[in-house]
């Protein structure tokens, strides 16, 4: 999504500048170019000698610095950009960018861009809750500028409220999202499940199993970053929720089937990477079962079969997770819950299945195409279910559109 990108990134002065910095190593991590504009305030809290080492290039600080020094301009700047992040912006620039006013380098860059413009606001909380600053940022958003809402915790001053600079990851899940819009699922609404249920024997206790979420966390955020509006049903996990994706959170098989029922409503595709429970107990203790002297028997019945029993116009995509005989059972069950398409893996091969970060896996879809993949990172497996996913939605389009398919080439 970042490669090759070319992100210039405007540093202000605020006290959150000095995150600015991990934010421009990550960027170069991702494989962007990053060109960073300083204004004068900015450098009162770190040095442009900082960003120029990690990022291998200039920075910019001066309108009137000479060619010499840095052999581009505000207009070249604007030209060569992908996107404008400003990370912090401060009350003063969105008041600056607001009013239309142009006095630095900075400012006349975004006014000069057609990229789009991504303000993440950092500041003191009466400071961003003040009206003049509302309004401000409505104003920008009137206009097209995106604004990321600000975290809420401790600030600098020792107070408690939002104003903070989001986190890294944060600010560039929104970026990749920004940058996305236009990708091949633009307009689609993908829902996604994902995690290990868990069904209650008492209050303390569950039955569940060792999914991490990363396969599903990990699909969601590559439909996002293809443009597409991303709903994420999540039982529990250990891992961040990504930004720019609406989550319902559920812990039973019962709660994700109901949620799955209302999210469905007007979806393009469901991706069920969720590992549901198959057993529940019959009957929940309401306090706590002792350890006694002895053996404790549980009677347990099946969960709803939340696949098998949906029913709509909208792609249905399963994973198989298998110990044997992987693409006989894969294809049983994309057969008996009539889905468009399958992903099954191994759970025994190594570095491939729960808590990894890599997955092997083969996708066979409806008309019996097998592709088996190599190993691969689980966000890059999600991209390759993802394009399958287009495919099988450009030719369901292709389908419920004859005269599409009978216009002459």
């Amino acid at each position: 999504m970042l490669n090759k990108k070319t992100i210039i990134l405007g540093v202000t002065g605020g006290i959150a500048a000095y995150k600015a910095a991990d934010l421009a190593s990550k960027l170069i991590q991702s494989g962007a170019s990053v060109r960073v504009i300083m204004t004068r305030n900015a450098q009162e809290f770190i040095t442009p000698l900082t960003f120029e080492a990690i990022t291998s290039s200039a920075v910019v600080t001066d309108m009137f610095q000479t060619a010499a020094e840095h052999r581009i301009n505000h207009i070249a700047l604007a030209e060569i950009a992908d996107a404008v992040l400003i990370a912090p912006a401060t009350a003063d620039i969105m008041a600056k960018l607001a009013t239309g006013i142009a006095d630095d380098m900075l400012t006349t860059t975004v006014l000069a861009t057609r990229a789009p413009v991504i303000l993440a606001p950092s500041m003191h909380t009466q400071m961003y809750q003040n009206p003049v600053t509302q309004e401000n940022e409505s104003r920008l958003k009137a206009r097209g500028f995106y604004i990321i809402p600000p975290a809420t915790g401790r600030l600098a001053s020792g107070g408690y409220g939002p104003g903070r600079l989001p986190d890294t990851e944060v600010i560039i899940g929104h970026l990749k999202a920004v940058l996305g819009r236009s990708g091949d699922l633009a307009g689609m609404n993908i829902i996604v499940t994902a995690g290990g249920t868990q069904e209650p024997i008492d209050p303390v206790r569950v039955i569940t199993n060792r999914s991490s979420g990363k396969m599903g966390y990990a699909i969601a955020e590559a439909a996002r970053d293809r443009g597409a509006r991303v709903t994420l049903i999540s039982a529990p996990v250990s891992i961040p929720a990504p930004p720019v994706v609406d989550i319902i959170r559920v812990e039973t098989a019962v709660q994700m089937k109901e949620a799955v029922q209302r999210a469905v409503s007007g979806a393009d595709a469901l991706i069920m990477a969720a590992a549901v429970a198959d057993f529940q107990a019959r009957d929940i203790a309401e306090n706590k079962i002792k350890k006694e002297k002895g053996n404790l028997t549980l009677e347990l019945t099946g969960t709803p079969d939340i696949l098998a029993e949906l029913n709509g116009d909208f792609l249905k995509i399963g994973f198989a997770a298998e110990s044997q005989d992987l693409l006989e059972n894969a294809q049983r069950k994309l057969i008996a819950k009539k889905l468009d398409l399958i992903v099954a893996n191994n759970i025994t091969e190594e570095n491939s299945g729960f808590g990894s970060d890599t997955n092997k896996v083969t996708l066979i879809d409806k008309n019996g195409v097998v592709q088996n993949l190599p190993l691969l990172s689980k966000r890059e497996v999600a991209d390759r279910i993802l394009d399958q996913v287009v495919r099988l939605l450009n030719l369901k389009k292709s389908n419920n559109n004859p005269a599409q398919k009978n216009t002459p080439a």
